[in-house]
């Protein structure tokens, strides 16, 4: 089952409009560049980016939850499926042409077992006493089918012991033989025929015949003795009707098996301890995946990862680090991201990371699609707030405005879309309002967490105000957060209101004087969580710190 492995390009957690469309922006880029990428992203897309995403006609990222590699992903033996009632006969040529574990499966292709090599040679090497009891369990259309052969009489119920007898005619005919309810082996002697009938045989074998007499038929059914004629002759004969048994009777049940979804390492940590050599996959109903093997897992590669507007492990995508990173491409600080080999870092003193992007694109000499420009015009507009963020630099009006007009738009009255269709203030939860943008940075000892909704008109967070606090307090017992700050960012009024919450509710009141929850205050030309708040914080610790 050959997998092809594709590169996973994602924003952070509590992604963004910038997060979400560099992400996509990226990923299509790279494969008009000729590589397999996937758009991913780490949470819910807020309001905003939903209105951006439907305004353009781009689909949601499929959801990365974890960058380790799971089974379902790597390279794993296809399974060989068998049904219970296949003979031990049909199983072993199976086996023996495809040199691997047979899985037993329903209708439903559910798993109920697998047949190894193991379970055939109890048969073919064991005691005979095992065959004999298989025998005996074992309908006799299996038999005629496993030799090749005709049924020309059996009777309604049958009375098979499981012991075969091969006849071979001597001086004293059969009066040494105790033949009752046998299979009996027989050559084409009618004598010897209607003799074994007439000692209680309970199958007559028939070989090198090609057909049964008729005196012989009629003494069959009036003792209840079934007749086969067999395709083959004595010797296969003989070794083949060991093999008729349903493959059910010797399978093996009490299984290791691994979901598809299970994570490679903590497959491998299982597979370690155990001797087996290849273990059932299946998914969440129970039905057969394929089969991995020590080989698959120690083999398998780690799964390719691109970050994009970020580059710290507390805001990226859960086991990062046992996954492979090949590039970055952000705007932020440098975090703490650390890798075993050189990778493409690519950050860039700019607003928005679909700045960097949508220049990508010009390096590369690919042309941008309408719907595309105006995507990265949207995300860029979004994180530099229509160019008002003392984050903006010229790279970024310019690459907007080039965009802007690829897409035939124009950049103010996107920007007033966005901040006013896209905020959907009052059709959010107060959580939704919580983490619409949501970062989390450690300040000292202390965890902060700083979010940030950009609005047209800031006025309107009043009639939501009391609920939003209610909603803080709750959040930042839950998650145990030592400060959490929002800021509320209005293009009109230039400038945020900010509501706080945590113990450690002093760096907010020192960094920011008057910031009062029962009143919405305008901090005027604060529009940057990067480059105004958090320095801020970030001083009023180390400051408190240094005393």
């Amino acid at each position: 089952m050959p997998i092809h492995y594709p590169i996973h390009i994602t924003g952070h957690k509590h992604p963004d409009t910038d997060s979400i469309c560099s992400a996509i922006g990226y990923a299509h880029l790279k494969r008009k560049l000729g590589y397999d990428a996937i758009a991913c992203r780490l949470g819910e897309i807020n309001h905003e980016t939903e209105y951006v995403l439907k305004r353009f006609g781009f689909e949601h990222p499929i959801i990365l939850d974890d960058a380790r590699m799971r089974l379902n992903e790597i390279d794993i033996d296809t399974a060989v499926t068998i049904k219970e009632e296949t003979t031990i006969f049909e199983a072993w040529q199976l086996m023996s042409a495809e040199k691997r574990v047979l899985c037993v499966v329903d209708d439903n292709n559910v798993l109920l077992g697998v047949l190894t090599n193991t379970n055939i040679s109890t048969v073919a090497m064991g005691d005979t006493a095992k065959s004999i009891e298989l025998l005996s369990k074992t309908p006799i259309e299996y038999i005629v089918k496993t030799i090749s052969g005709a049924l020309i009489y059996a009777p309604k119920v049958t009375r098979l012991n499981g012991k075969v007898s091969i006849v071979a005619v001597a001086e004293h005919k059969l009066d040494n033989y105790e033949l009752k309810d046998r299979t009996v082996i027989v050559g084409n002697d009618t004598e010897a025929q209607l003799q074994a009938i007439e000692k209680d045989a309970a199958c007559l074998v028939i070989v090198w015949a090609d057909y049964v007499k008729d005196e012989v038929i009629k003494f069959a059914k009036e003792k209840g003795c079934a007749i086969i004629l067999s395709g083959h002759g004595t010797l296969n004969t003989s070794r083949y009707i060991f093999y008729s048994s349903p493959i059910k009777f010797i399978m093996s049940t009490n299984l290791i098996t691994f979901d598809k979804s299970e994570f490679v390492d903590d497959v491998l940590n299982k597979v370690v301890k155990s001797r087996y050599r290849s273990y059932p996959v299946v998914d969440d109903k129970g039905k057969i995946f394929g089969l991995v093997s020590r080989y698959h897992l120690l083999n398998a590669r780690r799964k390719q990862i691109i970050l994009v507007d970020h580059n710290e492990t507390a805001q990226s995508v859960d086991g990062l680090m046992e996954a492979d990173l090949i590039e970055v491409v952000d705007h932020h600080r440098i975090g703490d991201i650390q890798t075993s080999k050189p990778i493409n870092f690519r950050n860039q003193l700019v607003g928005s990371t679909c700045t960097i992007i949508a220049n990508l694109y010009d390096e590369n000499r690919v042309p941008m699609d309408k719907d595309m420009a105006g995507l990265l015009c949207a995300a860029i507009l979004s994180d530099t707030l229509n160019f008002k963020s003392p984050t903006t630099t010229l790279t970024d009006i310019h690459t907007a405005q080039r965009c802007a007009r690829v897409a035939e738009l124009n950049t103010d009255a996107l920007a007033k879309d966005i901040f006013t269709e896209g905020a959907g203030l009052h059709e959010k939860s107060a959580l939704e309002i919580i983490e619409n943008d949501i970062k989390e940075f450690t300040v000292g000892n202390y965890r902060v967490r700083v979010g940030q909704m950009s609005l047209f008109d800031i006025n309107q967070v009043e009639s939501v105000r009391e609920d939003i606090l209610k909603s803080m307090k709750h959040y930042v017992d839950e998650k145990r957060v030592d400060l959490l700050l929002l800021l509320f960012t209005s293009l009109e009024h230039h400038g945020s209101a900010m509501l706080y919450m945590g113990k450690e509710k002093w760096i907010a009141e020192e960094a920011f004087p008057g910031i009062d929850n029962n009143r919405l205050s305008l901090f005027a030309d604060v529009l940057s969580r990067k480059k105004q708040v958090m320095p801020k914080l970030s001083s009023v610790v180390e400051g408190r710190t240094s005393l």
